[in-house]
């Protein structure tokens, strides 16, 4: 029996698919590796990411650990109670800032420069006020046109209580001050407050009430500003101004407070 000639083509054709088949098996596995090795990894750089997140960054605990005037760990948006009040002192909106420091500035001149008293000018605007809408109600039937219409105001009762009840709350807390200051269980805070008012008598001989109020409500539409676009510097200034009052205390304290005789201290009772 003859046995069946070898074809060249079909050799050489199975040779050819054998290679392709080759090369494509290799290129499968290779791209298989680094989906192997990003499945690898992947645990870790989830973990460590993980771990970064948690872990609270260098520039955050600076921040955290950083000298701040009184204090202060919010904005000074914050600071002053935030809303409408503080939108006016930091000007967010600079027409309405400005209206009410002008308008400020204009009683300031009626009542320091010119000399016009709080009740004269009332009494002078009430005037005026009521001879024109007077005017206006009885002519307004002669010349056809609809007379003015003025708005009824009241004052609501529960505004009025509301605003008692606060004043009460911070005359108490006031009271309260003063008390435990009295009694001189803290002598820190005794010469603090004896000084601080020294000081306002003093201010208090150079200008009168209403030029110390004027003074106050500028100083509070333009310190929190500055202090909120400066914050940086003045921290540090702040920071080094109060290590040196510090030191400055504390040679008070050796030198004048520790001689002074103390009282017994009574213990508290313990229930």
């Amino acid at each position: 029996m003859a046995e069946p000639e070898e074809i060249p083509g079909a050799s050489l054709m199975e040779k050819i698919y054998s290679h392709h088949r080759s090369s494509s098996s290799s290129s499968s596995s290779d791209d298989d590796k680094p989906s192997k090795k990003a499945d690898a990894v992947k645990p870790d750089d989830v973990k460590h990411k993980a771990e970064e997140h948690d872990m609270p960054s260098a520039h955050d605990s600076v921040k955290s650990n950083k000298f701040r005037i009184f204090g202060r760990e919010k904005p000074v948006h914050k600071v002053l109670g935030g809303g409408k009040p503080a939108d006016v002192l930091l000007w967010r909106d600079k027409k309405v800032s400005g209206s009410v420091l002008g308008g400020a500035t204009v009683l300031w001149i009626f009542f320091e420069l010119l000399e016009y008293h709080l009740i004269t000018l009332v009494c002078h605007m009430l005037i005026l006020s009521l001879g024109v809408f007077f005017l206006w109600s009885n002519v307004s039937s002669f010349i056809n046109k609809a007379p003015p219409e003025i708005p009824k105001v009241q004052i609501p009762e529960k505004c009025v209580l509301d605003l008692a009840s606060a004043l009460r709350i911070e005359l108490n807390k006031g009271f309260h001050v003063l008390r435990e200051i009295a009694s001189g269980r803290d002598l820190r805070t005794f010469l603090i407050v004896i000084v601080v008012l020294w000081i306002l008598s003093v201010i208090g001989k150079w200008f009168n009430f209403l030029t110390l109020f004027y003074l106050s409500f500028v100083l509070l539409h333009t310190v929190p500003v500055i202090y909120e676009k400066h914050d940086v510097q003045i921290d540090a200034f702040a920071e080094k101004a109060w290590i040196e009052i510090k030191k400055q205390y504390a040679v008070f304290d050796a030198n004048v407070l520790s001689k002074i005789p103390k009282g017994p201290v009574k213990e508290k009772k313990k229930d």
